[in-house]
This record gives structure tokens, C-alpha cells and sequence, in this order.
């Protein structure tokens, strides 16, 4: 019997374990280089067909006009390849959306999001798209869309499309969200951006100390400065955390983070970080948990 609903989708997060911008395409899109981390804490989707051809979000999501949602424009794409490929619509979807991850973190909230959404869709419509099929179908909507379909840790190249399985740290992290929300585009167009970090190689990330406090010891993240600039509760957060080991921002900002080689030596930090910020500690993952959760519905 077909499945009518997937609920309690996973959503992760990503870290930015390094970003690194090594030039600039003529469209004006950055080249970056980046290694994406995933971690267990993110957003929680439902999903259930409905009986006509509409796809409708449940809730509400603060600041985030359904039109302009990403879930709902992704399932929108989905919903005409289907159509072009077996020549009707599939049924509709209405989603819920539990969001925990903050809208200009860094953490990649709204792409995670799609990309479960294009998951759970794919499986509920028997739709067929290969994981490929689904991280091109993605790629327009938003850069880091193929990232979470990929679905394990990356070195990415390009705008971050190109993406290349690597071993990820075994650590927790300690993230902290300095409560500003940094638009990605105040930060690209900044005349002081590096815009000429040399270029870095797989083997030269594997290279690094593997150590998992190392974690975030290779390169650096060349759009901190620029965030840290624009806004002082990044540099704050950065300048607290980095009291009790190295960190960086992740992303575009403003979400900072640390790791650390135990969930206690994390949970000793949080239980630190003044009441101003929110924090919370997220272990790494080596595979998305939404992989697992569809291979369950299919025994």
C-alpha cells in the first residue's frame, strides 16, 4: 500500500567547516571552496497527500511569506517535472514545519528544508528522480540545496554544487546565535571581501590534523571578517567562544561555533554562554538522517 504521509522529517543543519572565496564568475557569482559539515540539530517537516492537486503549507513560519518559502517553491518544481515526466499532476502535499533553525544563521535552515522536502515528495509521489535528478532540480532554487540531497559530509567547489564525499570529524559542536539575522547579499557585495584566497584540494583538507578539535583548524572563513564588521554580535560571539577553543562562523553568518571531543566538554560551554545568545550543542553526522528514515519506510 502507498504511503499517504512521512512525518517527523529531519531537517540537519551544516557548518561551514571552512569557506574560503577563490574568485568570481562573470554573472557575479563568488567562487567558494567550503567543506560542509552536517550536524543532529535542525528543523522537523510533516508531510501528508491530500485529495486535490494543491500544495499548501500548515503553519505559519515568521517572516517567511509562504510564496517565497523554499519548501513550498521546491515541491512546486518537483510537482511540474512529475507532470512533464508522467503526464499529470500528483496529488497535492500539505506541510507542517516545526522550525528551530534561526533565518540568517549560516546553517543553511531554508535549503534543508527544500531538500527534505524534495526527499519526502520524491518517496510519497513514487516520483523516481534519482538523487542527481533532485540536486539539479534544486540547484536553481538554491545553492546549497544539492549539499543536504548529497547527503554527507563535502568538499565543495563551484557556487557549492560541485560536491565531493569526504571524512568528516567524529566531535560535538557548540553553536552560538548572536540574535542578528545577516543577509547573505550585504555580505558578497562588500567591497573589503577577500575575493582571492589561493585555492585549497581535497588532499590538502585530508591532510589536516584529524584531531576533532582540529575541526574547524583548517583555513578560515573569508566572509567572517566582513559579518564580524557589519555586525558586533558576531564578532562578541566570536571573541567569547574562542575563550574556550578555536572558532569560526559558519556560512555567510552569524551562527559561530567550536567543536569539542565530548558531549560533556560541550555541554560544560553552553551552560556558560551568557543568557543574551542562544546556544546548543549538535553532534556531527556522517549521513543525512532523512536517507535512513526513507530507507525504514521502504521494508
Amino acid at each position: 500500500m502507498a504511503l499517504t504521509s512521512l512525518h517527523g522529517c529531519p531537517a540537519p543543519a551544516k557548518l561551514n567547516l571552512f569557506l574560503h572565496v577563490t574568485g568570481r564568475r562573470p554573472d557575479g557569482y563568488h567562487l567558494l571552496q567550503s567543506v560542509f559539515q552536517l550536524i543532529d540539530h535542525g528543523d522537523t517537516l510533516d508531510f501528508d497527500l491530500r485529495d486535490d492537486h494543491d500544495i499548501v503549507r500548515i503553519n505559519e513560519v515568521s517572516g517567511v511569506p509562504a510564496e517565497q518559502d523554499l519548501i513550498m517553491r521546491a515541491l512546486r518544481a518537483l510537482q511540474g517535472e512529475y507532470q512533464r515526466r508522467h503526464g499529470r499532476l500528483p496529488p497535492g502535499i500539505g506541510v507542517r514545519i516545526d522550525k528551530r533553525l534561526p533565518m540568517g544563521g549560516g546553517l543553511g535552515g531554508g535549503s534543508s528544508d527544500a531538500a527534505t522536502a524534495l526527499m519526502a515528495a520524491n518517496h510519497l509521489w513514487q516520483a523516481g528522480l534519482s538523487t542527481a535528478e533532485l540536486m539539479a532540480l534544486g540547484l536553481p532554487l538554491g545553492a546549497d540545496i544539492p549539499f543536504f540531497l548529497f547527503g554527507e559530509t563535502a568538499f565543495a567547489e563551484g557556487v557549492g554544487e560541485d560536491l565531493q564525499a569526504v571524512p568528516g570529524p567524529d566531535c560535538w559542536y557548540v553553536v552560538i546565535e548572536p540574535g542578528v539575522s545577516v543577509p547573505t547579499a550585504a555580505i558578497f557585495t562588500a567591497p573589503d571581501l577577500t575575493r582571492n584566497t589561493e585555492p585549497v584540494t581535497v588532499a590538502d583538507f585530508l591532510g589536516r590534523n584529524t584531531e576533532s578539535q582540529d575541526s574547524v583548524g583548517f583555513g578560515k572563513n573569508d566572509l567572517q571578517d566582513v559579518a564580524a564588521r557589519l555586525f558586533p554580535p558576531v564578532a562578541e560571539a566570536v571573541a567569547w567562544l574562542g575563550n574556550h577553543g578555536a572558532t569560526r562562523m559558519t556560512g555567510s553568518g552569524a551562527c559561530v561555533f567550536s567543536a569539542f571531543s565530548t558531549e560533556q566538554e560541550a555541554e560544560q560551554v553552553v551552560q556558560h554562554v551568557p543568557a543574551k545568545w542562544k546556544a546548543w550543542k549538535a553532534r556531527s553526522l556522517t549521513k543525512h538522517p532523512m536517507k535512513s528514515l526513507l530507507q525504514i519506510n521502504e521494508l
